[in-house]
């Protein structure tokens, strides 16, 4: 989800509440300690040099019961950072406690915006000699004897 259609998202809910992926709710007494702009400059597994630019919110569970943030404040925050920080329409991705920090994606489902799960992966696959998928066949000829040989490619 990118900043834009959060602020769409907000100028329209009376209440901000946020939804982690096994469906809880992040206590509504949460704060958003952080809005910001993550710059991640590497090198992949494969030699390529990226760059990759996110809205970063912070979700903080703080013991202020008193206090509930409402969607023109997290409004006002997010223009304050676009300005100060010359933040610009970019994918958001979110900071929640659990073990330990977490990142998220953002979704929203008409009432709740949801924390989604983010995954790893390989961004050089064809130079690591990794295939993307197996291929249909010997997928097919696996499930069908139910077994797995090695050399035959599903495993």
């Amino acid at each position: 989800m990118k900043l834009s259609e959060v602020k769409n998202k907000l100028n329209q809910l009376e209440t901000i509440a946020f939804q982690l992926p096994n469906g809880e709710l992040v206590p509504n007494h949460f704060h958003v300690t952080e809005v910001g702009k993550i710059t991640k400059h590497f090198i992949d597994c494969g030699g390529t040099v990226r760059h990759e630019e996110v809205v970063n919110f912070q979700l903080w569970n703080a013991n202020d019961y008193d206090h509930r943030l409402h969607p023109e404040k997290l409004l006002s925050i997010i223009e304050l950072s676009e300005k100060t920080l010359g933040i610009e329409d970019l994918e958001i991705e979110v900071e929640y406690q659990a073990n330990t920090i977490g990142k998220f994606g953002l979704d929203f489902d008409g009432k709740h915006f949801l924390l989604t799960n983010k995954q790893t992966d390989c961004l050089a696959k064809d130079q690591c000699g990794i295939p993307v998928e197996a291929p249909k066949e010997q997928v097919e000829k696996a499930s069908s004897m139910n077994t797995c040989t090695p050399g035959s490619g599903c495993c």
